[in-house]
Formats: structure tokens, C-alpha cells, sequence
């Protein structure tokens, strides 16, 4: 009887293991296929990250400059008062507007007063400059003032047009204890 005991359990065993085989091999082929994928997947989210941060640092690194075509440049009448109507419509101050086109403040203030005119690149800027809402003026100037370089127009004077006073020497060295200083 210990015979035919062992000789049906071997035979459940042997049918169990096919059936569980049966069933096991498709799921194997299905995971090893999602495996697939998802290796895939995260490879193209891997470049895209990639693809995001290179163009989120070519934004933060574009500089933004205020550009006209050179017709509208030739084109453009900008006399002193145009000008400062176009500072006042757009609500920005003499500085703000020496900021936003690279220039000092007395130069937009001689500007404004006739003395000299915009060339080249100054004119094809005050000429953008025209175009944009006061919006994107404002936007403008809230990404330059936030800039880490120190420009031209901010900086503070060190005195009062005096230079910062040379160290002179005066003392003799230090001698060590013991020796007589050397004259």
C-alpha cells in the first residue's frame, strides 16, 4: 500500500508542477514584457527630464534684449518727447528705462532733454520697447533687477571722488627678542 501511496503522490506532484507551469510560463512572458516596457518608459523620461532642464537653463541663461528690425529702425522718429511719452506710457522711470536698454541714466536724460539721439542698438530697443505691453515692461525689469551682476547704474561711491587711501609702512619690522633691529 506504501507503493501505491507514493506512486499517486509522485503522479499529483508531476500534473501539479504542468498545471503550475502551464499557468506560470504566459505570466513569465507578460512580466518579462512589462519589464520591457518600463524600461523603455523610464529611458524616455530619462531624456525628457534631460530635454526640460537643458531648456529651462537656455531660458534662465537668455539674456533679454529688446530687438527691432532695421527698417523699423530706419523708419522710427524718436525725438526727445516721444521718448518721454513713451517712458510715461509705459510707466517705467528714467533709470528703469536706462536698465532695460543697457545705458546710464544721464544718457536717457539727455535723450530726453535733445542733447544727443539714440544710435544702433539703443534705438532698436526704445523701438521694441514701443511694442510691448507695460506688462511685459514691468516683467522685464523684475528679471533684470534680479540678476546677481552688479551693473553700472547701482553701484554706490566709495567716497567723496577720492580714491581709498594707500597703506604705508611706517614701523620698523618686528625683531625678535634678543636682537638689536637693524638700521
Amino acid at each position: 500500500m506504501a507503493k501505491i501511496e507514493s506512486i499517486i503522490k509522485a503522479e499529483i506532484q508531476r500534473l501539479a508542477k504542468r498545471e503550475v507551469r502551464s499557468k506560470f510560463l504566459p505570466l513569465r512572458r507578460e512580466v518579462w514584457g512589462m519589464k520591457l516596457k518600463l524600461s523603455n518608459l523610464l529611458k524616455g523620461a530619462k531624456i525628457l527630464n534631460q530635454w526640460a532642464k537643458e531648456i529651462s537653463r537656455r531660458a534662465e541663461s537668455k539674456e533679454f534684449k529688446l530687438e527691432a528690425t532695421l527698417e523699423e529702425v530706419k523708419t522710427s522718429r524718436l525725438t526727445p518727447e516721444r521718448i518721454r511719452n513713451l517712458r510715461k506710457k509705459k510707466g517705467i522711470s528714467q533709470r528703469e528705462l536706462a536698465i532695460l536698454t543697457g545705458v546710464t541714466i544721464g544718457a536717457v536724460a539727455s535723450w530726453e532733454k535733445g542733447k544727443f539721439k539714440p544710435k544702433g542698438d539703443k534705438k532698436a530697443a526704445l523701438v521694441a520697447l514701443r511694442k510691448l505691453p507695460r506688462r511685459e515692461v514691468k516683467k522685464m525689469l523684475s528679471e533684470k533687477a534680479g540678476e546677481p551682476k552688479e551693473s553700472k547704474l547701482e553701484r554706490k561711491p566709495t567716497g567723496k571722488g577720492r580714491s581709498r587711501k594707500r597703506a604705508t609702512r611706517t614701523e620698523k619690522p618686528a625683531t625678535k627678542p634678543g636682537k638689536p633691529a637693524a638700521k
